[in-house]
């Protein structure tokens, strides 16, 4: 029975023995070839005409990836791409508002009533003016200003007929017995919406009687 034992662990040395000059035979991995190049395994290359991969030589063969690209200016208004270079590139920042490019931190007023600012985002950020509603019926534009002005002061109209205009604070007969009275502008909000006089009728009044010549 022992000469039997020691026959079959004589057959497994003679298989191992076998087995390891076949692994040392493998040698070590081939090299990679890349437009006329070859790389040795752990190498790290640009493969030509790829200018966005960056491969490495494996065993395997090349292991490629495509290199990450920076983020570009939020403010970026003009992007430029190259074929030789992967990434785009930003060759201006500022503001774009209306057809015209404002530098970042400008402030500028694209029209009488806006007032903006170029933000570090690349927005241009407006305010614009609330005029508050004009103390008189014939108020005019005029260039280089927002609002309204009322050229010849504040005034309102006689009366609903609104063909006659009276200055603010004066008192005008527009009938035999009624008299009307152009507020004078002092308590807060009266030139929201009012443009007509105030107006009163005198009491026991008897218009004169006209004589026919």
């Amino acid at each position: 029975m022992r000469p039997l034992l020691l026959l079959l662990l004589l057959l497994l040395l003679l298989l191992a023995a076998a087995a390891l000059p076949g692994q040392a035979a493998a040698g070590p991995a081939a090299p990679c070839e890349a437009g006329g190049r070859r790389y040795s395994a752990g190498e790290r290359f640009v493969p030509p005409g790829e200018p966005c991969s960056r491969c490495e030589c494996t065993a395997r063969g090349p292991a490629c990836a495509r290199a990450p690209c920076p983020a570009l200016p939020p403010a970026c208004i003009h992007v430029s791409r190259y074929p030789v270079a992967c990434c785009p590139r930003c060759e201006r920042v500022g503001c774009e508002h209306r057809g015209r490019v404002y530098g970042l931190g400008q402030r500028f007023q694209p029209s009488e009533c806006e007032q903006c600012t170029c933000d570090p985002d690349g927005i241009a950020r407006c305010l614009v003016a609330d005029c508050a509603p004009p103390p008189c019926v014939n108020a005019v534009y005029e260039t280089g200003h927002c609002c309204p002005t009322c050229q010849d002061g504040p005034n309102c109209y006689a009366d609903r007929s609104r063909t006659r205009v009276i200055p603010a604070g004066e008192a005008v007969w527009v009938e035999p017995c009624t008299w009307c009275r152009c507020h004078d502008g002092q308590d807060v909000g009266y030139w929201e919406g009012n443009r007509l006089a105030k107006c009163e009728r005198l009491r026991n009044c008897r218009p004169p009687e006209r004589h026919n010549s």
